[in-house]
């Protein structure tokens, strides 16, 4: 009688942990509808926010299982575009608000800095602190880091070009000329890379021998119980274009959660004077959020090559593909998008990269270099929010 009981119990647990996210997405996404129609902007934003967070980790958990099976480079890639796609949507929402006011425009140059922010020094400075408490040293390979803080500069440069033109006297025409040529260049800089990484030069973004040894051990004494836990989940059983239209559908609806976000967020950036900077570092953090928490269990498993891989890829994805597709969609929410970034946001992305550069181009991460990726996010973070 004992097991009789137990087992519906058990079921019903399984199924929560399997489906909380979803769960909590249409939960949060219903009241944030209630509360946009009742004219309640602070309860639907908050809920709005909390609704994509909750979507986008599915979506986040759906791309996981597509990258073990696709393994590197393409897994990398399925996790990076996936998150990227949720930033993409916030920012257009927000984009579609600039009629409104000049805010929502700067705060989406800040959203698209922050991206890079929040990836580099958040998601890889907890996930390598975290990886570094439980395994003292990490190895990753040392191409994959120096192949991307490379790219990370040169794109960083690229925005500095039209950040330099709107100190010169006719800057009216030629710092839009100027911000199309540069979106053109970005877009033509990642064809190259993705040619690259998944072509030429794979090997860059594969594993080291060591880091793959130790990791095999421990897989190999957790699989089965891993295969048990897992087999009950319906996305674990899909094939791949099924899961890909999961996927598509979700950013879909996070879209539309978006809308209400971006309308009503704006609302109270507009009303209590919040820096365009900070708006921008809150959209980040919530389009991040799921692949941190994917990037961490990484980092526990010791697979510190997809932590670097996802943080930097998703790095360079957010510069090298949001500015050029949100300059294409610009003119559908009938705004003129410049790539004028001002001095805080272009020297915090540069000094990222080559904190970047400084705490992984010798193959080995370790736990005060993850809290030193968090101490710049916190000083940045303070300058953000005081920053007008």
């Amino acid at each position: 009688m004992h097991n009789d009981t137990s087992e519906p119990s058990s079921g019903i647990q399984d199924f929560f942990q399997d489906y909380w996210d979803l769960m909590a997405g249409v939960f949060f996404a219903s009241f944030a509808f209630l509360f946009h129609t009742t004219g309640q902007v602070y309860l639907a934003t908050l809920f709005a926010g909390l609704g994509i967070a909750a979507f986008s980790f599915t979506v986040s958990e759906i791309a996981e299982i597509l990258a073990e099976r696709l393994q590197e480079p393409y897994a990398s890639f399925v996790l990076t575009f996936s998150a990227v796609a949720v930033e993409i949507l916030l920012l257009f929402m927000i984009l579609l608000e600039s009629s409104h006011g000049a805010h929502a425009l700067e705060t989406v140059k800040g959203g698209i800095i922050s991206a890079v922010i929040v990836d580099m020094n958040v998601l890889l400075g907890i996930a390598v602190f975290v990886g570094g408490l439980r395994f003292k040293e990490q190895e990753h390979n040392e191409d994959t880091s120096s192949t991307y803080t490379t790219i990370l500069l040169v794109a960083s440069v690229a925005l500095l070009v039209p950040s330099l033109l709107q100190y010169s006297k006719d800057s009216g025409d030629s710092l839009m000329t100027a911000s199309y040529i540069i979106a053109f260049l970005l877009m033509v800089y990642y064809v190259t890379i993705f040619i690259f990484q998944t072509r030429t030069h794979i090997h860059f973004f594969k594993a080291t021998a060591r880091s793959r040894i130790f990791r095999l051990r421990r897989k190999r004494a957790e699989h089965s119980e891993e295969e048990e836990e897992e087999e009950n989940y319906i996305f674990e059983k899909l094939p791949n274009i099924a899961n890909f239209f999961a996927i598509f559908g979700l950013i879909f609806l996070i879209g539309i959660i978006a809308e209400i976000f971006a309308s009503d967020g704006m609302h109270i950036a507009n009303e209590y004077g919040i820096s365009a900077a900070l708006a921008g570092l809150v959209i980040a953090i919530i389009s991040v959020s799921p692949e941190l928490f994917t990037a961490i269990k990484a980092a526990k498993s010791d697979q510190i090559q997809r932590v670097v891989n996802i943080a930097m890829g998703a790095s360079t994805v957010s510069i090298l593909l949001t500015v050029p597709i949100l300059m294409m969609l610009a003119p559908f929410a009938d705004v003129q998008l410049s790539l004028d970034f001002n001095s805080l946001q272009i020297g915090a992305l540069i000094l990222t990269v080559i904190l970047a550069w400084k705490t992984t181009d010798n193959g080995e991460t370790n736990y005060v270099e993850g809290i030193s990726h968090l101490m710049f996010f916190f000083a940045y973070a303070v300058i953000a929010a005081f920053y007008h």
